[in-house]
């Protein structure tokens, strides 16, 4: 089925209007019954021929009800095809309009309705197959269409960074494509579990799309507030992140563990940069899954090389996972994308989602940019009922100024 974007400025203008535009059918819906009544009173009860024979003026009256009926009948069908093109457009991708001859023939196809073999499916309902892409794609239909121009069974194109600006418009998920992959030698890997904290060779890695061409050019660079030379496992910080703390804000991994009184399994890491919150885990035997997108650095590929599992999709997306399956979810300063707080709501509500009861959230060294988005953080975690199991705010300094941080590990409560 067709997936909608959490995107507000998309979502919130198509549901408006198709809310209307549901409004007016069933008004006039409404108005077709009552019609219905109407008519049916009048054939009933006017009698135009007080001196015509009773049969002849039975069979007027009915003559008269049909007519109506029929009329009412046609009303009612052309108003339930009207709503039933509505929820098409509602489902995304039968509103983009094709009929360009831009358009490539491979989204055409693509987006094409599939028969099953067999009819309707007695456990589902459904008859036919859909094609699954993101409703915010009709913003990007060029960017689209100028992904599926390939030749099929060939060879995909050099396109990595335009499939990264597709996903950060909104656009997911993406299309399938009938186009073989470029690949890329893996000589050099190490074997688990010794990748956990060996450099990675710049030549195992696809740097399409991306400004730096080495490892050596990422070294030592901030590329974000969970990722300060995160790429360097060698001789920065980043091999002593979670076990040696650099203020109050930095929690210790067995710590936090230990809070979760032996029960964490399986994880998730939010935005966690290279993946050394999944090494660290797993030198632990816990599983934890990381998710990143390549915003200027192959952080997918990277913690691959690490033996890791990366996640290859945006926050604007919702989480490819069942309810209440992870002892833990971690995230820094990118679990906030700005903007209104009903993003961050909706957010946070997936979080809770996938965090079984007992289950341990832990906030790792959030950005607080002012008091009020602060407030609202704490506002919004109280409504979720968590236990506070840690809880500290403290500043850093950055760039010669004070910045302020959450770090919090908090335990979702059992709800029934």
């Amino acid at each position: 089925m067709g997936s909608v974007s959490l995107k507000i400025g998309d979502g919130t203008a198509r549901f408006k209007r198709a809310t209307l535009c549901s409004s007016a059918v069933n008004g006039l819906m409404l108005f077709s019954v009552l019609t219905t009544n109407l008519f049916a009173l009048y054939a009933f009860t006017y009698n135009p021929h007080q001196q015509s024979t009773y049969p002849l003026q039975t069979h007027k009256n009915i003559s008269i009800l049909s007519e109506h009926v029929s009329l009412i009948l046609r009303e009612i069908e052309s108003s339930q095809k009207k709503l039933a093109q509505m929820e098409k457009d509602l489902l995304g991708y039968e509103s983009i309009d094709l009929s360009k001859p831009s358009t490539a023939n491979e989204l055409k196809l693509f987006l094409q309705r599939h028969q099953l073999p067999l009819g309707r499916d007695s456990r589902s309902g459904i008859t036919e197959m859909v094609a699954s892409v993101g409703h915010s794609c009709i913003n990007s239909i060029d960017m689209l269409s100028q992904l599926m121009n390939y030749k099929p069974f060939g060879q995909c194109p050099d396109d990595l960074g335009l499939v990264q600006k597709l996903i950060l418009r909104g656009c997911e998920p993406l299309p399938r494509r009938r186009c073989l992959a470029k690949t890329i030698s893996k000589a050099g890997l190490y074997s688990f579990p010794a990748s956990l904290w060996k450099n990675v060779t710049g030549k195992i890695v696809s740097w399409s799309g991306l400004a730096c061409k080495d490892f050596e050019c990422l070294k030592g660079k901030r590329l974000s507030r969970d990722c300060d030379g995160c790429f360097d496992l060698a001789y920065g910080y980043e091999n002593q992140r979670f076990v040696k703390a650099r203020g109050k804000n930095d929690f210790l991994i067995d710590d936090v563990l230990a809070l979760g009184n032996g029960g964490i399994r399986i994880g998730i890491d939010i935005g966690g940069g290279s993946g050394t919150f999944a090494a660290r885990m797993a030198e632990r035997n816990v599983t934890v899954v990381t998710q990143a997108l390549n915003i200027e650095a192959p952080y997918s590929e990277f913690i691959a090389a690490r033996g890791l599992v990366p996640l290859f999709f945006s926050l604007h997306h919702r989480f490819p996972f069942h309810d209440n399956v992870f002892d833990l979810v971690h995230a820094g300063s990118t679990f906030d994308e700005g903007g209104k707080p009903e993003k961050l709501e909706f957010l946070m509500f997936d979080m809770d989602r996938v965090l079984r009861a007992g289950g341990l959230f832990w906030l790792d060294n959030f950005y607080c940019a002012n008091d009020g988005r602060k407030k609202d953080l704490t506002r919004l975690i109280e409504r979720f009922g968590y236990k506070k199991l840690k809880w500290v705010v403290g500043e850093k300094i950055s760039s010669g100024k004070a910045e302020v941080y959450l770090s919090a590990v908090l335990q979702k409560p059992i709800r029934v």
